[in-house]
């Protein structure tokens, strides 16, 4: 058995979750959207900004709006740990002495079917500093993960229905 690491150890009591939410589109199509990070501030109602080369261990600088007030904002610079195309996109934060907050957020998609998958995002809050973070933001930061999986699927399903219209018209 592993000893817990207080600076990075996972604890699942310690993770803010959005909802998993079906969305009729196919996980391709959700991908795509996820990693067009200039467009974010069109449909994405809680992280509105977000720059990033998506290369490994490349910087992700958010721009979060509070599900409060969304004219109240904050910037978050995390970096990117998992890139697996139409499964998987996290970025993290190591704990670090001047900030000692380590987290991973994980956004994964599920195919359910050629045309159908699935949806959810975590924010693990790692670490013993990570029961700070879940007491003081678990409950904002799923109701902002859980506006982004509905707006998610709402974009995805249009796109999806667009692309559908076009190849009928070009059949």
């Amino acid at each position: 058995m592993s000893e817990f690491n207080p600076k990075s150890g996972y604890n699942p009591d310690h993770v803010a979750r959005s909802i998993r939410i079906e969305i009729d589109a196919p996980a391709s199509v959700v991908w795509d959207i996820l990693v067009d990070l200039p467009k974010y501030g069109e449909w994405n109602p809680f992280c509105v900004k977000c720059i990033s080369t998506l290369e490994m261990g490349a910087a992700v600088v958010m721009t979060i709006a509070m599900p409060w007030d969304p004219s109240e904002q904050a910037t978050m610079t995390e970096y990117l740990c998992a890139f697996e195309p139409e499964k998987l996109l996290s970025w993290k934060m190591d704990w670090s002495e001047p900030w000692p907050y380590a987290g991973r957020r994980d956004q994964v998609i599920e195919r359910l079917s050629p045309t159908k998958c699935a949806y959810y995002s975590t924010d693990a809050f790692l670490g013993d500093s990570g029961i700070h973070i879940q007491r003081f933001g678990a409950g904002w930061i799923s109701t902002g993960f859980t506006a982004t999986a509905r707006a998610l699927k709402e974009r995805a399903e249009q796109i999806y229905a667009a692309q559908h219209i076009k190849s009928a018209v070009n059949a």
